[in-house]
């Protein structure tokens, strides 16, 4: 499994991603699961993927053989799509494509065995950050006012922190430190998740890759906020009133 978040702010677009992947308890490996792209001055785009790793990992594969330059290709690359909405369509289009050959069905529905879903932002010249997300099926979804983040992969657990504490005006430093208690959330309780994580800020308008960062099991913040929330969490259980048995 993974956990995977995006968020849209005021000031740009945060994303973060696990790197477990695992097929039982006794066969666990680290993956990267988020991926960029970048025009400098034109363009930045970022993917994080779930889901079946043969099936990720062939997207990824296919998004960069068509990325390179190419006479006879018919239809614009991830890097030549003039809008995020066409990257989004590209890239949905490409899963779907990838499934339906491993899968081997020539029909609309995705096969379980080989599904993903993948989180997609970025901004192109002219446009303001965009944010997605992509079904199996090739589909997809757009973050607005009312829908501000995506989650994929194991996201019941971090999912809360995030409802109650995300400002689309808070800062990159305040967006962090949220992933990182959303993150440990997830960790704490699904041994399908796990540390290292990447990071990826990008400001708005900047068109070129922001600060990215691989934050590893030794990071102090890391492991400061994994300590601080428990301990806050627990302070709050103490100052709560006790239940009165009546009799």
């Amino acid at each position: 499994m993974t956990y995977c978040v995006g968020l849209k702010l005021n000031s740009g677009l945060v994303f973060m991603s696990d790197t477990r992947t695992n097929a039982g308890v006794d066969n666990i490996s680290t993956f990267r699961k988020m991926f960029t792209w970048e025009a400098a001055g034109e363009r930045s785009v970022t993917l994080m993927t779930a889901g079946n790793l043969a099936t990720t990992q062939a997207v990824i594969s296919l998004l960069n053989e068509r990325a390179k330059p190419a006479e006879d290709r018919g239809n614009p690359s991830i890097i030549e799509a003039p809008s995020m909405f066409q990257v989004a369509k590209l890239v949905g289009e490409t899963l779907r494509e990838v499934i339906k050959t491993q899968s081997g069905q020539d029909g609309p529905e995705a096969e379980a065995t080989f599904s993903a879903t993948m989180i997609l932002g970025g901004q192109i010249k002219g446009a303001p950050p965009r944010l997605f997300l992509i079904y199996p099926e090739g589909n997809f979804i757009e973050a607005s006012d009312d829908t501000p983040f995506f989650q994929i992969g194991e996201t019941k657990y971090g999912r809360p922190i995030l409802v109650r504490a995300y400002d689309p005006a808070m800062s990159f430093e305040d967006a962090v430190k949220l992933l990182m208690v959303s993150f440990d959330s997830t960790i704490k309780a699904n041994l399908s998740v796990n540390l290292p994580l990447d990071l990826h800020v990008y400001t708005a308008d900047s068109l070129h890759l922001g600060t990215m960062t691989r934050i590893e099991r030794d990071d102090p913040y890391f492991n400061t906020i994994s300590t601080g929330w428990g301990d806050a969490l627990k302070d709050a259980f103490n100052r709560l009133p006790a239940y009165s048995f009546t009799t």
